[in-house]
């Protein structure tokens, strides 16, 4: 049986000040850039930076990059021998490059490394490398050799000494001349970056990586992509000069959008972006999965809602299941959720419907250019995984904490705040007989409220007069004793 191709589109919307873009597999949101200008993405930024504190105790250094916040480094990222400790290697007020490789994601600051990268369309430079290596998606054993033998060749032809590189997957198919045209461009780079960092005082920025709208037409559009639409003329006209030197043959999938409806509200993506702030996702056949997020670890559970399925339990649950997996992947991908992340499946009794489950999951994780670890399921349905985290997460970019709740997602109940009045009355009223009392609250508890009147008057021996104030948020309510 023949595997059916997905119809993959991208839209790219710049807007005020922010980019958007999205890309729809089949119709459906698949994955979400985002760009503020009051945030620009720093990620894959090369700065000459400056080492202020050396921690031993955590193996980690903090350096001054010239930002609000300084950056850290752990000792896995620092190069030359440092097996003796990172104080022996990092010493404070040392000249160092490093490349940014985490956003700052709430207290911390963004993390960096001196493993310096420079990514292409078909390769990746890396400087301090002498490997060679090919990308393990390219499953072609003689198109390894090919572009393997193409690189090494390109290699000693341009004197790539104690130099590395890596074959991206968008290789596959690639030219010799395509290959080492794009070589010597990332070579140039890095020597012109290397001039900068030799001839400036830190802290300063040596390398800014392209704007996301560039990055996607670097990394994601490809022969596989039916159309890539963009609404900004500057955007269009950049992503077109860009795509006609590297791939000219994808030049007419790029296409500028000129509609008076905008563009995402258009192809239908404005309602599914703001679903990304619901906590509960429904599952094609009736269930639903439920994620909640904190700062470092995500948990996401399985609920099969209303399906009950046409044939025994364990089928059911394992339906359910398995739509969760497809439903998991997405959404991590949807939120750019990372850290540890916990999903509690419902309870299979049978092994084999455990491994198919998780197996889905890893199939479904594939397609997530993050880095993923996924562990074996436990007998009580959970999985435990981690994912790359690079950036804060689409929630968190979207939302703040709720003034009301704290945080919590929840306020106090009718109930609660009945009986919290009652004792704010009585200690209000406490040696001050007499005199009646006017309650002001939130329209919709009012009417709570005035069903319970006589239990009310009852309780605090007073006439009670109950008053509406649509000024007045759910928690807030005003006792005044005439």
């Amino acid at each position: 049986m023949e595997k059916k191709e997905t119809k993959r589109e991208i839209f790219a919307n710049t807007s005020f000040e922010e980019t958007r873009i999205a890309v729809l597999d089949d119709g459906t949101l698949s994955e979400l850039f985002w760009e503020r200008r009051s945030s620009a993405n720093i990620v894959g930024d090369i700065y000459k930076g400056l080492v202020e504190n050396v921690l031993p105790g955590i193996s980690s250094a903090f350096i001054n990059i010239g930002l609000d916040k300084n950056a850290y480094i752990y000792i896995s990222d620092v190069l030359g021998n440092t097996r003796d400790g990172i104080d022996k290697v990092l010493k404070r007020d040392r000249e160092v490059m490093v490349q940014v490789t985490k956003d700052a994601i709430s207290t911390k600051g963004m993390k960096v490394t001196m493993d310096v990268s420079l990514p292409g369309r078909y390769l990746v430079l890396t400087p301090y490398q002498e490997f060679v290596g090919v990308s393990k998606n390219i499953e072609n054993e003689e198109e390894r050799r090919r572009l393997s033998d193409i690189i090494k060749k390109a290699a000693e032809a341009n004197n790539m000494e104690k130099k590395g590189c890596i074959v991206r997957t968008e290789a596959e198919g690639a030219t010799e001349d395509e290959l080492e045209r794009e070589l010597k461009y990332l070579i140039r780079l890095w020597e012109s970056i290397l001039k900068k960092f030799e001839t400036s005082r830190p802290p300063r920025l040596l390398h800014k990586d392209m704007n996301v709208t560039m990055q996607v037409a670097r990394d994601i559009l490809s022969k596989d992509v039916e159309i890539y639409m963009i609404d900004n003329k500057d955007d269009y006209g950049s992503v077109v000069e860009f795509v006609s030197k590297i791939s000219p043959e994808l030049r007419d999938r790029v296409k500028y959008y000129d509609g008076k409806t905008p563009i995402f509200k258009a192809f239908n993506i404005e309602g599914e972006i703001d679903e990304l702030r619901k906590i509960k996702v429904d599952l094609p056949n009736g269930g639903s999965i439920i994620i909640q997020e904190a700062e470092s670890l995500c948990a996401i559970d399985v609920n099969t809602g209303r399906y009950t399925g046409s044939k025994s339990q364990e089928e059911t649950v394992t339906q359910t299941n398995m739509e969760a997996a497809y439903e998991v992947a997405r959404q991590l991908r949807l939120r750019n959720i990372g850290g540890i992340i916990v999903i509690d499946f419902i309870d299979m009794r049978r092994a084999s419907n455990r491994h198919k489950v998780v197996r889905a999951l890893e199939e479904s994780v594939g397609k997530d250019r993050a880095k993923i670890r996924i562990l074996p399921i436990t007998r009580l349905g959970l999985v435990e995984m981690t994912r790359e985290r690079k950036r804060e997460s689409t929630f968190s970019m979207l939302t703040e904490e709720c003034p009301q709740c704290h945080g919590s997602g929840r306020v106090l109940s009718s109930e609660s705040i009945r009986l919290k009045i009652q004792r704010d009355i009585q200690n209000l009223t406490l040696g001050r007989p007499g005199g009646n009392l006017r309650i002001v609250l939130h329209p919709l508890l009012m009417e709570v409220l005035k069903d319970k009147q006589n239990l009310i008057e009852k309780n605090v021996h007073r006439s009670v007069k109950i008053y509406s104030d649509p000024q007045l948020v759910w928690e807030d309510y005003r006792i005044i004793l005439e």
